[in-house]
């Protein structure tokens, strides 16, 4: 990987986000904050409950909006896109992925991972396709017809993982992904992210684990909303 203009995935500069602003219970979370993401990249993010790293991973992700500050997504300013820019990017070039999985309940595993297809305006054939795809390559083609409730905590996750994947984004934005899940299947988890960043995938994941913060290749430390430290893992 190239750390170059051109490689850049996305940018932010002096971004703050303040809640309740001008009013007595005003919070400031996050402090004219920069950071630059480059293509192929696997960070994580660490830092105390209340830090900020929730915060601005939802900012990342365009689930929330910065106070002030710049922000450019792969050639876009972010603060100056239309709502239909904005959901395309969501939607086309980003892969959530959450702590409690949140796979829809009434949905069995094959329909969860078509989901974000059907939403892109894909058709049947080729969304049962590329589903079919994914729960092979997460290890879960013969649980396609599985409701959520009958699979286990890490089984939930890699199926959330397929769903992320489903529209092919070049970044994986993961918050907490292992945090519910014991040793052994939270591993498998990270084994299976470094699969996906080995074949091309920017993936940034928080964890208050520092074990699991160790399997990035880049670390970043936030400290009262401030980046304290953006340091090498493996």
């Amino acid at each position: 990987m190239t750390n170059n203009k051109d490689n850049c995935l996305f940018h932010m500069k002096h971004i703050a986000k303040t809640y309740n602003k001008g009013k007595p219970n005003e919070l400031n979370v996050l402090e004219e904050l920069d950071l630059t993401v480059y293509r192929g990249e696997f960070i994580s993010i660490v830092g105390r409950s209340g830090s900020g790293k929730s915060t601005l991973m939802n900012i990342i992700g365009m689930i929330d909006v910065a106070s002030s500050g710049e922000y450019n997504f792969d050639g876009i300013s972010v603060y100056d896109a239309s709502v239909r820019q904005l959901t395309e990017i969501r939607r086309n070039k980003i892969g959530f992925v959450f702590q409690h999985f949140e796979l829809i309940p009434d949905l069995n595993i094959l329909k969860n991972v078509e989901l974000p297809m059907l939403y892109a305006g894909i058709g049947r054939t080729e969304r049962n396709k590329r589903a079919k795809a994914l729960l092979e390559m997460v290890c879960l083609d013969d649980h396609a017809d599985y409701m959520p409730n009958e699979l286990s905590g890490g089984q939930k996750q890699r199926a959330a993982i397929a769903r992320a994947l489903s529209n092919d984004p070049p970044l994986l934005l993961a918050d907490e992904p292992t945090g519910a899940l014991d040793y052994e299947n939270g591993q498998n988890i990270i084994e299976l992210f470094h699969s996906l960043h080995n074949n091309g995938k920017t993936i940034m994941l928080i964890t208050h684990d520092r074990e699991i913060a160790e399997e990035a290749e880049r670390i970043i430390t936030i400290t009262n909303g401030k980046l304290t430290t953006v340091g090498g893992g493996k």
